[in-house]
Parts: C-alpha cells; sequence; structure tokens
C-alpha cells in the first residue's frame, strides 16, 4: 500500500472532517479559549507539514497523527490563556468567576494527553484507537473499517485503551 504525505492535497481532500475534529477539540477544552476551529486545523496543518519524511500508512493513522497534533495545541493554547490570566500580559483585570475552573480544566487536558502519550509508548495502536474514537469521533464501526479489523475486536481494544489510561489518570 502506498504511504500517504502530509501534502496539501490530503489536507485538502480531508479538509472537512479535519475541522470537525478541530470543532470537537475546542467543545472538548471549554468555553475559555477564543480560537477558531479554522485557525486551529491550519496551526496542525503547519506542525504536520514542517516535519520531514512524515507518511501514513493509511487515512486512518493520518487522521489520528492529525488529531494528535490538534489536542496539543488545544493544551498549548490553554497554557497560554492560563499564563495570560496570571499576570504575563502585566494587565490589571478583573477575573470572572468562571476563570477559576481554567486551572482544574487545563490540568484535566494536560492529565489526559500525557496519559494518551504514555500509553503510546506502551501500545501505540491502543493510543491510535483513542484518538480516533474519543478526538476524531469516528465509530467503532468506522474504525475496524479504516483499520481493516472487526468491530468487537476494536471494542476489545477501546475497553483495554480505557483502562489502562483510567488506571494512568487515577495514579496521577
Amino acid at each position: 500500500m502506498a504511504h500517504l504525505t502530509a501534502s496539501s492535497d490530503l489536507f485538502t481532500d480531508l479538509y472537512g472532517q479535519l475541522r470537525q475534529i478541530a470543532q470537537s477539540a475546542l467543545r472538548r477544552s471549554g468555553p475559555q479559549l477564543t480560537v477558531s476551529p479554522t485557525t486551529l486545523l491550519h496551526e496542525a496543518y503547519l506542525k504536520i507539514s514542517g516535519r520531514d519524511e512524515v507518511s501514513f500508512p493509511n487515512r486512518a493513522h493520518f487522521m489520528a497523527y492529525a488529531s494528535r497534533a490538534m489536542r496539543r495545541l488545544v493544551i498549548d493554547f490553554v497554557r497560554e490563556r492560563r499564563a495570560l490570566k496570571r499576570g504575563a500580559g502585566f494587565e490589571i483585570t478583573s477575573t470572572p468567576i468562571e476563570t477559576a475552573d481554567l486551572a482544574g480544566e487545563s490540568l484535566d487536558l494536560q492529565r489526559i494527553s500525557d496519559a494518551i502519550d504514555e500509553l503510546a509508548t506502551v501500545n501505540a495502536t491502543l493510543a491510535e484507537l483513542v484518538d480516533l474514537h474519543f478526538f476524531c469521533g469516528f465509530s467503532f464501526a468506522e474504525i475496524a473499517a479504516l483499520l481493516d479489523l472487526s468491530e468487537r475486536t476494536v471494542m476489545r481494544d477501546w475497553n483495554k485503551a480505557r483502562l489502562y489510561l483510567h488506571d494512568l489518570l487515577r495514579e496521577s
């Protein structure tokens, strides 16, 4: 099978799906971010296309990779926003009550991201499954078709990944 590259053709072909992933990622981050899905997607494109010799054996791998890039960018955006709220811009402002929740939300995003990254070091396939299902929003049937697996195998792997992530999150 030919490997897919992070060319502009690939992004153009999958732009609609990638934009939906960006919208989902921003929705999960909460209302504190003012970044648009288009901006997030374009930032991810710049990050991916700037890497040398990045290729993907299939569409599923590319979507999971793009999802991870967007997840990391969202976490970076949340961190930047928190830094600004803590005085990095040297402005004195009144802070709305809901801002107090930002620290917990960004910490949760960071913990989840770190747990998925740790899962990837142990079992990259399970981490990819989490990205495809949780961040890309693919159903188990769609993931099974993308990865040429049975839906039952995908569901079994999903349960393994959930248990592993649950244990990692509980420890931290």
